[in-house]
């Protein structure tokens, strides 16, 4: 399935969605996004203790914060997939990050962790059929279907690789 699959594109995560080629499809572009953060290993390890500004993450906690996230959105894909009727709970990424104790782990491990993560959440959408896809829920206060969650995904980690080209692996 591919974004023009979409019934709707959702509020605040059609941010994401836009980050993803239109063309490619939802379970391809999971499998081929799994080794998005690997070309900058030896960049994560330069500036892993790195922050642009002293409120902003490091890499380290950036990395933890794609991790935490897809294992969230999985979560609601899932719940969505199996038609919960209640609404799905927000979570604060400040608090997650503070709490996560990332900047005692290896750029390596949380590397391997996200890949991880990503083939896990590959095969799960790999279980879902076209009906699934179009089912929907509230993430928070905000309609979305698996299909969007699954585009979503792949969209948040392309964003924080942004992120981590454009603020910072600069010359300082």
């Amino acid at each position: 399935m591919k974004i023009a699959d979409l019934k709707f594109m959702p509020d605040f995560y059609d941010r994401y969605i836009a980050l993803v080629d239109e063309n490619i499809d939802l379970i391809d572009g999971l499998y081929t996004s799994e080794t998005i953060f690997e070309n900058t290993i030896e960049k994560l390890i330069q500036h892993q203790d790195y922050r642009y500004k002293p409120d902003k993450w490091t890499p380290k906690e950036l990395l933890q914060h794609v991790i935490d996230t897809e294992r969230i959105f999985a979560y609601r894909a899932l719940s969505i997939a199996r038609l919960e009727p209640k609404a799905l709970l927000s979570f604060d990424e400040n608090d997650y990050a503070k709490n996560s104790k990332a900047n005692n782990r290896t750029i390596e491990s949380l590397l391997r962790e996200f890949k991880l993560v990503r083939q896990s959440t590959s095969i799960l959408f790999e279980s879902f059929d076209e009906d699934v896809f179009h089912e929907t829920g509230i993430s928070f206060k905000i309609k979305i279907s698996v299909l969007a969650i699954g585009f979503t995904i792949i969209g948040h980690a392309k964003h924080h690789m942004n992120i981590l080209n454009e603020r910072y692996f600069i010359n300082k």
